[in-house]
């Protein structure tokens, strides 16, 4: 179209005789958000301590996730309180190297959880576990997972003698 016929049809747009249509949501300016409309993530940082630590014991998944990362160590440990708190929960909160070392302590010590593998597993792999609380999990491992952590780099010095040693004294 030429430069013309632009300015033609942006007369006919202005007095509203045109035939172009562009769909309504576009057009009209959004409401102000209210509480329905808000994030997850926005509703539960305006929340107060005591409001946070009620929804980390009766909260859903997501809003479980977002309040393992709260910054108040008080509703870290009520979420893992929450009685629909989920193993693949607990691992995802043990393989992550952002975890407070009181939480993986918490869970460390939590006789449930320990019967899951993979629970024990994520927690000897990650750093910020405490040494004793790794140590303890170290000979419950399977062999391959003893060599790999026998080779790791990624966790204290203490872990990966341990692991060493496990592999002299059973002879592998």
């Amino acid at each position: 179209m030429a430069d013309n016929e632009l300015e033609e049809l942006a007369a006919k747009i202005e007095r509203d005789e045109d035939e172009v249509s562009v769909p309504e949501q576009l057009v009209l300016e959004p409401p102000p958000e209210d509480e329905e409309t808000k994030s997850l993530y926005t509703q539960i940082h305006e929340m107060t301590v005591g409001q946070r630590i009620k929804l980390a014991l009766k909260g859903n998944r997501e809003a479980r996730q977002l309040l393992l990362r709260d910054s108040n160590r008080v509703v870290q440990r009520f979420v893992l309180q929450n009685p629909r708190l989920t193993d693949d929960e607990v691992v995802m909160v043990c393989k992550n190297r952002n975890t407070d070392t009181d939480i993986l302590r918490l869970i460390g010590d939590h006789r449930e959880w320990m019967r899951n593998y993979q629970v024990k597993h994520a927690l000897v792999q990650n750093p910020k576990t405490p040494i004793a609380t790794a140590l303890h999990f170290v000979p419950g491992l399977m062999e391959r997972d003893i060599r790999l952590l026998a080779k790791s780099k990624n966790v204290p010095s203490v872990i990966v003698s341990r692991a060493r040693r496990l592999l002299i004294d059973r002879g592998k």
